[in-house]
């Protein structure tokens, strides 16, 4: 489960300092608005060097978009709910390196084997099997998916195509970030079924629909899973629900720390003090806001006095994806024993994939066997507004595509609608905010923060929390942590070559452009 396979990461190392905070004289104190995959790597980030640290999460619960909770089926019986399927990706390395603290051999994470998409025309692509090296892997998935013919290889408009094979961050975002991700597709003759299989839905796993996100975003994606990185577009998840198997022992690890973590407590604002920051009624040296973007929005505007008119605005101008919606049901019968663990859909709308949890996680197999049934969860992204006429296309869908579903009866259902995910819009990239802030002391994390790596979802996040801490510990002249990143470059020398004739090379911790000759 420990990633690292390709000899082509990229690390970027820690830079140097003391060891310990206690060595400072005072120990400096931080505040962590948000308990999330950034905030808890922020505060990991700190406390490991002797940082006095406080998160604040305003759920009952750690995790943020990859949290659980308790929920209770109409016949009693406990489960534990989520916000629905996660891909842990190999090259999520520095998402990997926060998991590994309390579980350094990553066993609490298990293999899917296979994750199959399936068009309207039962036709299926599968990632299993395929080389693992760039760009055999897209040569053999192209050469043997029935979406993807001989014909349609060479019909590719390669010159306009050549951003997907050189991507470099930022230097993709000044190529493709002016055009949708369904332009650019047009425009470099993607064949329209293979789109939905191949890349429909990897940017649909923003949320977004692929008229409404940037193309450099799409890249980027492409890059990290596909052809920048030679890991593999397998992955792991969790073997048990997200609480136990990532996020309590998390906040165990934590506590031993000498952190506090407090959930169920809100920050509505940060006052400025000539010391430092306020958040409630303690004073704080420094503050991580690791929010998702309304709650960034909602704590900068109870905080009138941070940073400048100019990067307030970048803050007030993040938007949000489409509502998406996870529905989770418990079925009194099994599903097929050869239903993959996870099934992407590409031109079914509104379902954009299904999950079998019984096949990785101990929770749902547990009670799959008491109850000779299954738990099978459907997500819609970009789902719209109408939750009930939403709710029966996905139902329909998946009586269709699983037949023996649709008689099966309901024990339990859970469905949520979510608006809180960032939408990366066209154009947008450059007035995206980064990690440091006009405010010393105040740093940003999390997902819709601008980081100049190629990076996406969870591992942008990631990403940012350890940015964040190495922000802060630079500043009081503390060890900072390493990062890793799949090639920030193309893999090809001749197709770089071609595209520029200068290396650009992205600063993790402040977004900012470094060019090299």
């Amino acid at each position: 489960m420990i990633p690292g396979r390709d000899r082509r990461l990229e690390t970027y190392p820690a830079h140097g300092g003391l060891p310990d905070a206690g060595l400072l004289g005072r120990r400096p104190r931080a505040a962590v608005v948000g308990g999330g995959i950034a905030g808890l790597t922020a505060a990991t980030g700190l406390a490991e060097r002797g940082v006095e640290v406080t998160v604040f999460e305003r759920e009952q619960h750690l995790g943020g978009r990859a949290g659980g909770w308790d929920e209770r089926l109409p016949d009693g019986t406990a489960v534990t709910m989520s916000r629905g399927f996660h891909a842990f990706f190999r090259q999520y390395y520095n998402l990997r390196a926060l998991l590994a603290r309390t579980d350094p051999g990553l066993d609490r994470l298990t293999e899917v084997p296979d994750y199959p998409l399936v068009d309207p025309h039962g036709r299926t692509d599968t990632f299993a099997g395929l080389p693992l090296t760039p760009p055999f892997n897209a040569l053999a998935f192209a050469l043997r998916s029935p979406t993807f013919t001989a014909r349609d290889l060479v019909r590719l408009n390669g010159p306009r195509a050549l951003p997907l094979a050189t991507v470099s961050v930022p230097r993709i975002y000044e190529q493709l970030d002016h055009v949708d991700a369904a332009t650019f597709l047009t425009a470099i003759n993607f064949p329209a079924a293979a789109r939905h299989l191949a890349f429909e839905v990897f940017s649909r796993s923003f949320f977004a629909d692929p008229g409404e996100l940037s193309a450099a975003e799409l890249a980027t994606m492409f890059h990290l899973y596909f052809l920048g990185s030679a890991e593999g577009l397998l992955f792991d998840v969790p073997a048990e629900p997200f609480p136990q198997a990532l996020w309590d022992p998390l906040a165990g690890y934590l506590s031993g720390l000498r952190a506090d973590i407090r959930t169920g407590v809100a920050v509505s604002g940060i006052r400025r003090e000539a010391a430092g920051f306020r958040v409630g009624d303690e004073g704080y040296d420094a503050v991580v806001l690791a929010c998702d973007v309304p709650g960034l929005q909602h704590v900068l505007a109870g905080s009138p006095d941070l940073g400048t008119p100019g990067w307030r605005a970048t803050v007030e101008d993040l938007r949000t994806a489409p509502p998406f919606l996870v529905r989770r049901l418990w079925l009194d019968r099994p599903v097929r024993a050869d239903r993959p663990a996870f099934l992407g859909t590409g031109g079914l709308p509104p379902l954009d994939n299904i999950s079998v949890l019984e096949r990785y996680e101990g929770e749902a197999r547990r009670w799959a066997r008491r109850h000779r049934g299954s738990v099978v969860e459907l997500h819609a992204y970009a789902a719209g507004a109408d939750t009930g006429r939403v709710t029966r296309e996905m139902d329909e869908r998946l009586h269709r595509i699983y037949p023996e579903t649709a008689d099966a009866g309901l024990i339990g259902e859970v469905t949520l609608v979510r608006q809180d995910c960032p939408l990366f819009p066209v154009g947008g990239f450059a007035r995206r905010p980064t990690v440091g802030t006009p405010e010393p002391g105040l740093v940003l994390a999390g997902d819709a923060i601008r980081v100049d790596l190629p990076v996406a979802l969870m591992e942008r996040a990631a990403t940012t929390g350890w940015s964040a801490a190495n922000t802060l510990l630079r500043g009081w002249g503390l060890l900072g942590h390493p990062l890793r990143s799949v090639p920030n470059r193309g893999r090809i020398p001749l197709l770089e070559r071609l595209v520029s004739g200068h290396g650009f090379r992205g600063n993790p911790d402040d977004g900012r452009q470094l060019r090299t000759r």
